[in-house]
């Protein structure tokens, strides 16, 4: 009796030999004969049934492209010393791609043999069809440490900018990269750790300046505590980490969901689709799809990966870089919805009436294979009138009904109000160098609230459902703001010539109600950006207190888990009430979900701390060679030291010191948020228009120093004061009514 080979031979053998491929063909290779081709006829319809195959008449063939993060074996160097690479997991049609191997200078050499994780883009015009760019070697998970490089008679030491790093690495000769004294580097350990002296290190890596922009987000990354380097039990489990296949899925590759992400995206967990309702009982109604990478498959209860994942928490995103929850086998490539390549997913149906209500939904654990990897802006321009070739043979199945159902949803939307903030988002353009090259305010494209929408749909359905079935998660919580914060902001208003009602239990209505006074005026951003202050922050827990925000009584979320743990519990909480799989919520995840909750709230905050200090930082280089220059903005906060004022230009926050302001005593009324002149009475408040001159700018703290020109348009005399005397007893809450009088006879006038 013949041995049936493996699945995984008998996929590297089609990989390897793609012109012999037919079930005669793999059985003369493998000795197979008589009887004994049933057996093989049998895994062979396994592996098409698991999606690895694709049966062609009489051959098996593979559909699938590589994807843009694959593990690669390295090849011999050919004459010319190129070295090329071959795909492990190719299993599509006609003979596997040439992958050239693209090393940088700051590289591990790679040998014949050696198993690679790394990054593909596609080429045309060349004799092969990608080049590779190194992630790093299999096997091979160096500690990093981040550091000042010191230079010495054999070479030098790196002092870690770690606080709680005390230990200096010896780095030899031959190993510092081409450091310079003072520089800031990366560098990875080199040999295990020696029991005696320092451990050694060699130069990946160098930063320059520790004050420049390339450094910025490193030192972000140090200074909040953020993980950033994978142990090496995550990241062996990362690599064994093998494709999903179809089992006991539903198959959905029939289905033409696409991924609607930025142009840069890594990562792409999230898939869509709306088609309409042919029920005559849903006359005008939609079925939306919304596919979301089943990252639970992969990283399971107790399991290094989910230790890992837990204490990251989620993803943290800088303008030069990210800090993934997960490895990039996972993140980038076999959680990532990449287009083409069959791929695992925990999906949502929602029907929708006409009036984008909700009706039912049905979830279900599948194999999807997205239709099309697309932008937002690529979507956007196809919807309006102007499709490209690969978007013009998606509009009538997909794009039309997704912008279809897009419209019965905002009309649900209308109707439940939710708070309707327009901030603008900045981008941070970065050069190859890490230099800040501009500052811009993304687009607002009906493709980004679109997405949102299907989003916020499949979040709503995921919290219902478990809800339902009475099964623990954890939800995402937004509670209304507080009286004191809600005090402040119709001070705000007031003073800017608008009202907020007040006596009255609050809803989203009435801020939106607000914020629709306020638009269209010179007004809008401050009370936009007032408004967003006087929430509370949004946080994880497993009871269930509603999102006031979103104007929902119930919601969680679902559509994220490669870049949040929250949305891999609500996942494995799925997985357990339907019955799935074993890789749904374990005991321990039940008994610590309060504990997870709250740390991973903390995570969160955390992240959005070390975004802000990044971004600040880079501002404030850009920024520091226009010392001198004059900008226009607005008051966006009062404080007891000085003003702060937003850019316009930037969206940049500065300081202008209090004693800047002249030789008066100012006093600090924190209820009504204004600063007011002791001799001249003049009022300084939220909201009124500067004209301020930069004075300093400081990319390592990311802070910004102004001079105070003029307000509303009046010139101000401003100087350091001389002295600081007792404030005049006056009048304060009549100065307040007189500014805010003021404010409104002056909005009207505009008007």
């Amino acid at each position: 009796m013949s041995q049936i080979p493996s699945k995984t031979q008998i996929l590297d053998w089609i990989a390897a030999h793609p012109g012999e491929t037919s079930k005669r063909d793999i059985a003369k290779a493998f000795g197979i004969k008589g009887a004994d081709r049933i057996d093989l006829k049998r895994v062979l319809k396994e592996l098409e049934d698991e999606g690895h195959l694709e049966k062609r008449r009489k051959t098996y063939r593979d559909a699938d492209r590589l994807p843009p993060v694959s593990v690669l074996q390295v090849l011999a160097p050919n004459r010319d010393g190129d070295l090329f690479a071959r795909p492990l997991e190719w299993h599509g049609e006609g003979p596997e791609p040439r992958v050239l191997f693209i090393a940088r200078k700051s590289e591990p050499a790679l040998g014949e043999g050696d198993r690679i994780l790394a990054r593909l883009q596609e080429v045309r015009g060349e004799d092969h069809q990608y080049e590779a760019r190194l992630i790093r070697k299999i096997g091979a998970n160096p500690k990093r440490v981040l550091g000042i490089f010191r230079k010495g008679a054999e070479g030098g030491r790196i002092v870690p900018i770690d606080k709680g790093a005390d230990l200096e690495w010896m780095v030899a000769r031959d190993a510092t990269h081409g450091a310079k004294d003072g520089e800031l580097v990366e560098a990875e350990q080199i040999g295990p750790r020696a029991r005696m002296g320092l451990p050694r290190a060699r130069v990946v890596d160098r930063l320059g300046d520790p004050t420049a922009p390339r450094a910025v987000s490193l030192i972000a990354i140090h200074q909040h505590g953020i993980p950033d380097e994978f142990p090496d039990d995550a990241i062996f489990e990362a690599d064994r980490a093998k494709p999903a296949g179809l089992g006991s899925r539903e198959d959905l590759r029939h289905l033409p969901l696409v991924t609607i992400d930025p142009p840069d995206a890594r990562d792409r967990d999230d898939a869509v689709l709306a088609m309409p309702d042919d029920d005559p009982r849903n006359e005008g109604g939609h079925i939306l799809w919304v596919a979301i990478a089943d990252v639970a498959h992969y990283v399971t209860p107790g399991s290094a990966l989910d230790r890992e994942a837990r204490r990251r928490g989620n993803s943290t995103y800088f303008p030069d870089r990210v800090v993934p929850m997960l490895p990039d086998r996972l993140s980038g490539d076999l959680c990532s919805l990449h287009e083409g390549v069959p791929r695992a997913c925990i999906a949502v149906a929602m029907k929708i009436d006409a009036h984008g209500t909700k009706l039912s939904h049905r979830f279900t654990r599948g194999l999807m294979a997205s239709a099309g990897a697309l932008s937002y802006a690529e979507v956007q321009e196809a919807q309006d009138g102007r499709p490209s070739e690969k978007t013009a043979a998606l509009m009538g199945d997909v794009i039309t009904p997704l912008y279809a159902a897009y419209a019965a949803l905002t009309r649900a939307r209308a109707a439940r109000q939710p708070l309707d903030l327009d901030l603008p988002e900045r981008r941070i353009e970065l050069s190859e160098d890490g230099h800040v090259t501009s500052v811009k305010f993304r687009d607002r494209l009906d493709a980004h609230r679109l997405i949102e929408e299907f989003m916020v749909l499949a979040n709503v359905a995921a919290a219902e459902e478990l809800t339902r079935l009475r099964r623990p998660l954890i939800f995402r919580v937004h509670e209304e703001p507080s009286p004191e914060k809600l005090d402040a902001l119709r001070e705000v208003a007031a003073a800017s010539g608008f009202t907020l009602a007040k006596g009255q239990v609050l809803q989203t209505r009435h801020l939106n109600d607000l914020l629709d006074q306020a638009m269209g005026t010179e007004f809008s951003e401050l009370i936009n950006l007032s408004t967003l202050r006087s929430m509370t922050q949004a946080y994880y827990t497993p009871e269930h207190f509603g999102h006031f925000g979103l104007a929902l009584r119930s919601y969680a979320h679902f559509t994220s888990p490669i870049r949040r743990y929250a949305d891999l519990i609500v996942h494995r909480a799925l997985i357990t009430a339907h019955g799935w799989g074993k890789d749904g919520l374990s005991p321990d995840d039940i008994d610590t979900l309060e504990a997870t909750a709250q740390h991973i709230s903390e995570t969160e905050r955390r992240s959005m701390d070390a975004e802000r200090d990044t971004t600040d930082r880079y501002l404030a280089a850009y920024l520091s060679e226009r010392v001198g220059n004059e900008f226009t903005g607005r008051v966006s906060g009062i404080a007891r030291f000085g003003v702060f004022v937003k850019l316009d230009e930037t969206g940049a926050d500065g300081l202008i010191p209090i004693r800047e302001l002249g030789q008066e005593y100012f006093h600090h009324d924190r209820e009504a948020q204004t600063l007011m002149g002791a001799d001249t009475g003049l009022t300084i408040g939220i909201g009124q228009r500067v004209t301020v001159r930069l004075s300093e700018a400081v990319p390592v703290t990311g802070g910004l120093t102004l001079d105070l020109l003029s307000i509303e348009g009046k010139a101000i005399g401003a100087g350091p004061r001389k002295m600081r005397g007792k404030a005049p007893q006056r009048n304060l809450g009549r100065s307040r009514a007189k500014a805010a009088k003021v404010g409104r006879k002056t909005t009207r006038k505009r008007r």
